[in-house]
This record gives structure tokens, C-alpha cells and sequence, in this order.
């Protein structure tokens, strides 16, 4: 079977001009819209602590759920294509970014930690092993140069 590529586009646009650009870092918001078309806008913004909007979504924020959302979406289409039938999923993920004395960081690890519920009679070793393959298929988590930790929880109802 061959590659495919795939190639993902979105637009961002600064949208914190005061009316005096960059002149100094006190006078601009870090302030962002990133579109994509047909898709609806996502107001994002610096983490508070680099002087940005805790209203928008910041960068770290974007890269955790991309994790979480990409594991999570593995998940249930393993779980589907293996007979095993989840009915909920909620993952409460948590990554660590370390700042240096320049300001520049880098994040040193995230961990998944998603509860997922299964119909009564699934096979917990079963969920297990689908959430390790899921793992290990995960797009965004074979992409990023730090350790992805996943803690997963399973309930039986």
C-alpha cells in the first residue's frame, strides 16, 4: 500500500494592532483568529503569563487537545473495527511546558488521562490494548519530540 499525503491549511491573522503595531510590547495584544475554511473561527491568544487574553486558546492549549483529540479518535475507531462498543469518553489531559531564564520553552511531556466507558460484558485487557495500539498510532504524538503518558480509566456499565 502507498503513502498518502495529506496537506492541512489554516490561516492566522494578528488581530491585537492597537494602533501603534509592535512599537513596544506593552502597547500590542498577542491576540489571533485562526480560520480554516468552511470552519468556524478559533480566537486564540498568548498564555496569560506571556501577556496574552485568558479568554482565547493559546498555542499550548491547541497542542494538548491535539493529542487528546487525535488519541481519542483512534481510539474509538479501533475499539469500533475490534466489536467493542464505548459509550463515553472524556479525557482530562495535562502537559508541562518548562520556561528557561530567556523566555523560550519547550514542553517536556503531556499525559492523556481519558475515562472510558464501555457497554456491560467489554473485556477490560481488550479496551487496554486497543488504548495502547491507539497509542501508538496517534499522528500528533508521533510528531512531537516530547513523551506522550497515557493513564487511561475504564468503567463497565
Amino acid at each position: 500500500m502507498g503513502s498518502k499525503r495529506h496537506v492541512y491549511s489554516v490561516q492566522t491573522e494578528w488581530t491585537g494592532n492597537h494602533g501603534l503595531g509592535t512599537r513596544s510590547w506593552h502597547v500590542y495584544s498577542r491576540n489571533h483568529d485562526i480560520a480554516a475554511e468552511g470552519k468556524p473561527v478559533i480566537h486564540g491568544s498568548a498564555d496569560p503569563s506571556f501577556h496574552g487574553d485568558p479568554t482565547g486558546w493559546n498555542p499550548g492549549e491547541l497542542l494538548l487537545a491535539s493529542l487528546s483529540a487525535c488519541h481519542k479518535l483512534w481510539y474509538l475507531g479501533l475499539a469500533a473495527g475490534a466489536g467493542l462498543v464505548v459509550t463515553a469518553y472524556r479525557d482530562a489531559a495535562e502537559a508541562v511546558m518548562m520556561e528557561n531564564a530567556q523566555g523560550d520553552g519547550e514542553f517536556e511531556s503531556a499525559v492523556l488521562r481519558p475515562v472510558i466507558t464501555l457497554a456491560s460484558g467489554s473485556s477490560v485487557e481488550q479496551a487496554q490494548s486497543l488504548h495502547d495500539q491507539a497509542h501508538a498510532h496517534c499522528f500528533i504524538a508521533r510528531s512531537v519530540n516530547f513523551p506522550v503518558i497515557c493513564e487511561p480509566v475504564f468503567q463497565i456499565v
